[in-house]
């Protein structure tokens, strides 16, 4: 079984939500990306999504885009993220989704993306601007290779279009609670929970709510409503700032760990 698979089902048998934990691969650097996905496992995060970093990240703000940047001038390609995971994968066995655009697997090549990425541990894989819709449409675009390919839901898709999203989804569904680009806010979104009510009227796949939670209040508050609990940029943010320094490993474990102890508490 696929790693996320086993891991939302592990979850729901406990009776416990999970800790989707999101950063840029290769910020600052990739050595320092194996240390944080390590702190982040030992925190307790459930599943990791790894950035592949891309010149022109239109859903991102402005703390994920300079993240990639960063990785960008640092020399991390996609062929050396996929290097990256396979090493990885002799030290954890942490859930891993490859968070990125088209451009950058289009240019890799579609198919030997996807063929590689499963070779190499990866679990599932978000392409942010490919619509679902395409897939049926082009012959190429339809191989998975065993990745879970995980759809976005976002608070104005209409329940007609929720229903042919969740038909495809694998894995997980992130669920963006609010318009925007991504970004910590001081306050949720409002309709989350109605919003939620519809995907789940839809489907049995797990729920992940992303896109503005920051604080173990924001966290303890969606994992009441959803399977999981998505926390990207206030963990971005925070590499920026110590991203260099020797002790970033116990930055990273005083900031996630709350984080996760407020999601499990639920």
């Amino acid at each position: 079984m696929n790693r996320i698979d086993q891991c939302f089902a592990g979850l729901r048998a406990a009776g416990k939500k999970g800790f989707v934990a999101y950063i840029a691969a290769g910020d600052p650097d990739l050595p320092t990306t194996r240390e944080i996905v390590l702190t982040l496992a030992r925190c307790g995060a459930d599943v990791i999504e790894l950035g592949v970093p891309f010149s022109d990240p239109q859903a991102d703000g402005i703390v994920n885009q300079m993240a990639a940047e960063r990785a960008l001038k640092a020399g991390t390609t996609l062929p050396k993220v996929l290097a990256f995971i396979k090493e990885l994968r002799q030290e954890t066995e942490v859930p891993l989704v490859l968070f990125t655009y088209l451009n950058p697997v289009y240019t890799y090549g579609f198919e030997a993306f996807h063929r590689d990425a499963a070779a190499a541990g990866a679990d599932g894989v978000l392409i942010l601007d490919l619509p679902p819709d395409e897939a049926p449409l082009n012959d190429e675009l339809k191989v998975g290779d065993g990745l879970r390919r995980i759809r976005l839901i976002a608070p104005t898709t209409p329940e007609s279009r929720i229903k042919f999203i969740t038909e495809q989804a694998e894995g997980f569904i992130y669920y963006v609670s609010r318009e925007g680009v991504t970004g910590a806010q001081s306050s949720l979104a409002t309709g989350i929970s109605d919003q939620l009510q519809k995907i789940q009227s839809a489907t049995h796949t797990p729920i992940a709510v992303g896109f503005g939670i920051s604080t173990p209040i924001q966290a303890s508050t969606v994992a009441k409503m959803a399977d999981g609990v998505v926390v990207g940029s206030a963990i971005v943010k925070l590499i920026e700032q110590h991203g260099t320094q020797s002790d970033l490993s116990d930055r990273l474990t005083a900031f996630v760990k709350p984080l996760v102890d407020a999601v499990k508490a639920v």
